[in-house]
């Protein structure tokens, strides 16, 4: 599947998602609040398309999350019927399995978050900062957690406005005082293992991994004639740098 169909593909699948699950949500102010992360998204996805950022394992990732997080906005994130759904193909309830005592969808999400964000990030720093060796795997996996950390405080800053059930659904704390806390922590775990992953396919099939990795650590200044030997973005290797 050429690059322009497989964007094409994966959004009319989620504009098809999008409107099945936008008729009749949980909560629709929740929903609507919910939403509002499109409007930042969407222009940005449009403009790296065009400008052909990400790769098609990128859009794929993207793609994955985007559709759990309307599945959260739907239902809202604390009322996602998941046991209901693993109970009719089972016959006994996920959370019996692990022993979890709450609705861990929105844990799982923040975790995938990470898992499937960090890599697109990653990309970016690539492809425009141009980001090599150590920093190029370090930088995703710091803005990701940056941006996990963000969203929490636009999220406690809602509900404190909001207030009464509407805060509280958005939020979605489910009582616990570190909620917060833990979705930032599986978040950043969910990063930490996605560069891992990749760090170890690039240490497999990429022929110049420890000598870019090397580099990364030289200052420039320093050594100006090293550093422009580096093979940059397009060079050929036993694999992706990406």
């Amino acid at each position: 599947m050429t690059y322009e169909r497989h964007a094409r593909t994966l959004s009319a699948l989620f504009v098809l998602l999008w409107i099945a699950l936008a008729v009749r949500p949980v909560s629709r102010m929740d929903w609507l609040l919910e939403n509002v992360l499109l409007l930042v998204v969407v222009p940005v996805l449009f403009a790296a398309h065009r400008r052909r950022l990400f790769s098609r394992l990128s859009h794929s990732l993207i793609f994955v999350f985007m559709c759990l997080h309307e599945i959260g906005a739907h239902y809202t994130y604390s009322q996602v019927p998941y046991d209901d759904w693993w109970r009719h193909l089972t016959g006994h309830t996920l959370n019996d399995v692990f022993g979890w005592q709450r609705n861990h969808f929105d844990r799982v999400v923040h975790f995938l978050y990470g898992l499937l964000v960090a890599y697109p990030i990653r990309e970016v720093f690539l492809r425009i900062v141009r980001a090599r060796g150590f920093w190029g795997y370090f930088l995703p996996l710091d803005l990701t957690m940056s941006t996990s950390l963000i969203y929490e405080l636009i999220e406690w800053l809602a509900a404190s406005v909001l207030g009464g059930d509407l805060g509280q659904a958005y939020l979605g704390t489910q009582g616990d005082m570190w909620d917060a806390h833990k979705d930032m922590a599986l978040a950043s775990l969910g990063a930490l293992l996605a560069m891992l992953v990749t760090a170890a396919v690039n240490w497999r099939c990429q022929r110049d991994f420890a000598l870019e990795w090397s580099a990364s650590w030289r200052i420039r200044g320093r050594n100006r004639d090293f550093v422009a030997k580096m093979p940059g973005p397009g060079s050929k290797s036993r694999g992706h740098s990406r």
